[in-house]
């Protein structure tokens, strides 16, 4: 009897897909006035906790884990906070008619965040990748994306290499503040969030979901719709799928051209390939203004979308590959 082989099967993303409704519930039905800056307050909060969950459920430990294996640790993080951004920002220097000058900010954005934790780690283990340094390098990368992301959207987006006084404001106490107290915290809560973790994850999740109504909302009172077109979206679209295969060609060349193993080509191809929607959407919320904020995730939502997919494919043909010992092209 031969084995059956793995097979690559979509599966839809059904919190992606909460938050598309989301965007569409804003777009019907968007916070104005009172309610616009009743639900203003009530993210805030809701990004600061978060962030602190963040914090606390982020292992020390993770990160310290596999920090021997540095190449592959700058590998990674030159892919995430290096190449990506010089990427984006080439992308949004084209010409209007192929890169829509509203989503120009979103795709900087999106250039400049940290990678994914559970989907870099989960695809590396399917893959049958380094998951131990998979855990250390994205653990890492959401670590230092807390403060490298603000500065890299300030010195990308702005001309004099700072943000503001109030995105500062925002930063330290919408994001570094319960960041650092979940962290310091996490001797004491952390056990207590480990054990309640399906569901705080959906008090997380949901955090996120008023966190994009609240910004789309602003963005469609601004008049959003009258500016972006279906066109603009298959602009996106498009622009996305290049972005993504340009990442994927450069760390699987990176990864061979410095003689790492494939289970370690996996790690860095996974680990390096990937921008967090957990993280973007909050930071994005804390960075800009509503109008701009509801703008700046849609590259981010549609890039989620399409990284999933194609990893997910990619990480079935690595483990093909590793069952039958062939090298992976």
């Amino acid at each position: 009897m031969s084995e059956r082989k793995p097979g690559f099967r979509f599966k839809p993303d059904w919190y992606l897909i909460l938050i598309v409704l989301m965007g569409v519930a804003a777009t019907v039905a968007p916070a104005r006035d009172e309610a616009a800056m009743a639900a203003g307050w009530i993210a805030k909060a809701a990004i600061a906790l978060v962030f602190f969950l963040h914090g606390a459920r982020l292992s020390r430990e993770a990160v310290i884990q596999g920090l021997t294996h540095w190449r592959l640790h700058l590998v990674v993080l030159a892919s995430t906070f290096a190449l990506f951004p010089l990427l984006t920002l080439g992308l949004a220097a084209l010409p209007a008619w192929i890169t829509p000058p509203e989503l120009a900010v979103g795709l900087v954005f999106l250039g400049c965040l940290p990678s994914t934790i559970q989907s870099s780690i989960g695809f590396t283990a399917i893959a049958r990748g380094n998951v131990a340094a998979a855990v250390a390098a994205a653990s890492a990368s959401n670590l230092l994306g807390i403060a490298l992301t603000p500065v890299l959207v300030g010195l990308l987006l702005h001309a004099e290499g700072r943000m503001d006084a109030s995105s500062v404001e925002a930063i330290v106490l919408q994001l570094l503040v319960p960041f650092i107290a979940g962290q310091a915290l996490r001797r004491w809560v952390g056990p207590w969030i480990a054990a309640r973790a399906r569901v705080l994850s959906f008090v997380d999740r949901g955090a996120i979901l008023l966190v994009v109504y609240t910004a789309f909302s602003g963005a469609v009172v601004e008049g959003v719709w009258t500016r972006l077109s279906g066109l603009d979206l298959v602009r996106l679209l498009i622009l996305c799928l290049v972005l993504l295969g340009l990442v994927l060609a450069a760390t699987t060349t990176a990864a061979r051209l410095l003689g790492f193993d494939k289970a370690d080509e996996a790690a860095i191809v996974f680990c390096g390939s990937k921008k967090s929607l957990a993280s973007g959407a909050p930071m994005a919320a804390a960075l800009f203004p509503p109008a701009v904020a509801g703008v700046a995730m849609i590259p981010l939502l549609l890039f989620h979308q399409i990284q999933l997919m194609a990893c997910a494919a990619i990480a079935q043909r690595y483990a093909r590959r590793a069952d039958t010992g062939a090298e992976p092209g």
